[in-house]
């Protein structure tokens, strides 16, 4: 157990007029994530660890792992670089049809408040090109 405080946190979510599991496959494959991360993600290839895809980000290389589960629509996600690790808990959930996809994010201790509300910001871009995406296919 760590004995830190609770870190600032935000949490974004986008409605996807598509089917949830349609949503989640979609998501839970690292190979779309330049397609729809455009701010965050650059380039993405297999490592050899297979858990694990070697990134290219605008603040330089850096690892995804995708945690999937199509049954409860989890799709926490793990990054790490050089500077540093982090957690990016999300969900797939089912709505009517079409699906709702959150993501929260936590403060890490190396963004200010000024930068971590300028990144958080940022995602706006990403949630609106994957619903772009995924409602004209």
């Amino acid at each position: 157990m760590t004995d830190t405080a609770p870190a600032r946190s935000i949490t974004k979510s986008v409605t996807i007029d598509r089917a949830a599991a349609e949503v989640h496959a979609y998501l839970a494959d690292a190979r779309n994530w330049p397609q729809w991360s455009v701010v965050n993600v650059i380039a993405i290839e297999a490592s050899a660890d297979s858990d694990w895809w070697h990134m290219t980000t605008p603040r330089g290389n850096g690892q995804l792992r995708i945690r999937a589960d199509a049954e409860t629509g989890l799709l926490d996600h793990d990054f790490r670089d050089p500077q540093a690790a982090w957690t990016v808990p999300a969900r797939v959930v089912a709505n009517g049809r079409g699906a709702e996809f959150l993501i929260t994010f936590f403060q890490p201790a190396v963004l200010d408040d000024d930068e971590f509300d300028r990144q958080a910001a940022l995602v706006d871009t990403e949630l609106a090109t994957l619903q772009k995406i995924l409602q004209s296919q």
